[in-house]
């Protein structure tokens, strides 16, 4: 019988810190499903899941915490063997503008209003060509409903994008994509 667990992982970046948790599962005879990874800040941070012989699961929690004294915290909670499929629209969001605080409230509270779901974002502010300051630039990928129509959410979303000051587009993603 097999656990599939998510482990949330992060420490101060340097080289070797995917290996020290992708070794602790092999030896205790884990396989990495799939993860999200990344440096933010001087820190690295990632999520993984992993599948793990039932009986190992507890050996593989002791030994990832021992990885603290390394510097790198790991928590696991238990997972899913496989997502869920669920019904809907797969769409993303391209988001680009001058930062400031609230957009990503503003935005995600147009998509939770909606009943959508946030499956994966990523997002950077750096300095803006020609003309200082910072730009803010996200990119976000949803779920959208089948009883929520796309265009409802495009048009409310749009609503806010002028106040915002922010250039957004929403599209669905094709299939495959």
């Amino acid at each position: 019988m097999y656990s599939y667990l998510i482990m949330t992982i992060i420490g101060a970046d340097r080289p070797g810190l995917v290996q020290l948790v992708a070794s602790r599962v092999a030896d205790h005879g884990g396989n990495w499903l799939e993860s999200r990874m990344c440096h933010l800040g001087g820190q690295f941070a990632g999520i993984a899941r992993v599948e793990m012989p039932a009986e190992r699961v507890a050996a593989l929690r002791q030994a990832l915490q021992q990885l603290e004294a390394d510097g790198l915290r790991v928590t696991v909670d238990a997972g899913a063997g496989s997502a869920p499929v669920v019904p809907g629209t797969a769409a993303t969001i391209d988001l680009v503008g001058n930062d400031r605080p609230g957009i990503l409230r503003n935005i995600t509270s147009v998509l939770a209003a909606h009943g959508v779901n946030v499956e994966e974002l990523s997002s950077e502010c750096g300095s803006a060509p020609m003309g200082g300051g910072n730009l803010f630039q996200a990119r976000v990928r949803v779920s959208v409903p089948p009883s929520v129509r796309l265009e409802a959410v495009r048009a409310d979303l749009e609503k806010i994008a002028a106040d915002l000051m922010v250039d957004l587009t929403l599209r669905p993603v094709a299939a495959g994509g």
